[in-house]
């Protein structure tokens, strides 16, 4: 997810043609013929799971479900594919040429699912593997009351502190936090205390949820004109002028300079950080109360995996899948996933590991899941980005009325899903 998330993870809906794929598919294509002939005699099924992930992690997961499953002699294939959107829709129920299962962030699922390609896990994964999971990364697998996707983690906006510059403790509400904001912030000698993508709806969802509000909800029904949403947008303000311009780049810039003492962000920014030279700390949003008594809750991206039509072609294959998918909810796949790669894992008892005890960022997260809420997973949440964030530009920005302006990007939220009927 990384800086898609941060950025509003607004997913490329362009359809392109696939090129360069002709080598991807023919083994994909051989990958699959050579699974049907070994499950038809009996002897071995072999599962192609297509991704646009980090490939480490795509390596972890391989290994340790080939390991596990080695004597059932079932085994996973992954493939990468740059452009997933695209040949997801192309070759998605295509038995030649399109994979068993996909892993890729939750948020998709719901175009999947309209598409008719995926087919729910219920009956298939054991009840106990999912019952080992943290309930909202299950539950931002359920698209119209149905299980499709199998979470392996997840990723959520934090507040990571500057040590040699932040003073005293972690503000425990966000009226603390903003008198801290006050008193620590010249922004005439370009010095900030805490900075956020005050206009990126990604980030103000901390508040809109909080306050109970929403941009989407379950029901495709956008929220950007109700007064808890509006409440929200109205104090997110007053933050925002604290805040720089907001934009990505600025804010990261300002940060790793060290010219602020805080940013609200997630785990994508570290590497940056730790190339300035920056010590840090991580710290959860769900520590920090709003004036309703609510936490801050932010979204969150699940990277799971769900299951094509292809991937239950037989019964021996749903059979396999089954041990498939409790591999992946296993505490040892996400210890792995947590110690090799830095990834929150879904599962809850891999964080009883002394080590991963230890990684304040995945502590953090795991302290987030608390509060946060998974992004809207249906079809409708790719035209609602762009409604919010000029919502939150024009009142951060000019002053303009809040009512009026809901409204207006209200009824643009409206049209665009009506178009996509």
């Amino acid at each position: 997810m990384k800086r898609k998330i941060a950025m509003a993870m607004v997913f490329s809906m362009v359809c392109g043609m696939l090129t360069g794929c002709g080598a991807q598919k023919e083994a994909s294509t051989a990958a699959k013929d050579e699974a049907s002939g070994n499950e038809a005699s009996g002897d071995a099924v072999n599962f192609v799971i297509w991704h646009d992930c980090d490939d480490a992690i795509a390596k972890v997961v391989e290994d340790e479900v080939n390991e596990k499953l080695s004597e059932d002699n079932i085994s996973i294939t992954f493939e990468k594919k740059s452009d997933f959107m695209d040949v997801m829709k192309l070759y998605g129920n295509d038995p030649a040429n399109g994979p068993d299962m996909y892993m890729h962030a939750h948020d998709c699922v719901g175009t999947f699912a309209e598409m008719g390609i995926v087919t729910p896990i219920e009956g298939i994964v054991s009840q106990e593997t999912m019952d080992g999971l943290f309930d909202m990364t299950v539950e931002a697998g359920v698209y119209k009351d149905k299980q499709y996707l199998m979470p392996l983690y997840y990723e959520t906006l934090v507040l990571i502190t500057n040590d040699a510059l932040w003073e005293g403790e972690i503000p425990k509400t966000t009226e603390e936090l903003y008198d801290y904001m006050v008193a620590h912030t010249d922004e005439n000698a370009g010095v900030y205390a805490v900075l956020n993508q005050h206009s990126t709806a990604y980030n103000v969802a901390s508040f809109i949820n909080g306050f109970g509000g929403y941009i989407l909800n379950s029901n495709a029904q956008p929220g950007l004109n109700l007064d808890a949403t509006k409440e929200a947008i109205a104090y997110n303000k007053k933050f925002a002028q604290l805040q720089a311009d907001g934009d990505y780049n600025t804010i990261t810039t300002l940060f790793n300079e060290g010219k602020a003492a805080a940013i609200i962000g997630g785990p994508w920014l570290t590497s940056g950080i730790e190339a300035a030279g920056i010590q840090y700390s991580v710290h959860s949003l769900s520590d920090i109360a709003l004036p309703n008594g609510n936490k801050l809750a932010p979204y969150a991206g699940v990277y799971s995996v769900g299951v094509l039509n292809n991937g239950v072609s037989s019964e021996a294959k749903k059979n396999a899948l089954g041990k498939v998918l409790d591999a992946m909810g296993s505490k040892e796949l996400g210890e792995k996933l947590a110690l090799s790669c830095g990834c929150a894992p879904a599962n809850e008892a891999a964080y009883a590991n002394e080590e991963i005890t230890k990684i304040e960022m995945l502590n953090a997260i795991k302290t987030t899941a608390e509060s946060a809420q998974p992004m809207p997973n249906v079809p409708e949440m790719i035209v609602l980005w762009g409604p919010t964030e000029s919502l939150l530009a024009e009142v951060n920005k000019s002053g303009a009325d809040i009512d009026k302006a809901a409204e207006t990007y209200q009824q643009q939220a409206l049209t665009a899903i009506e178009d996509m009927k």
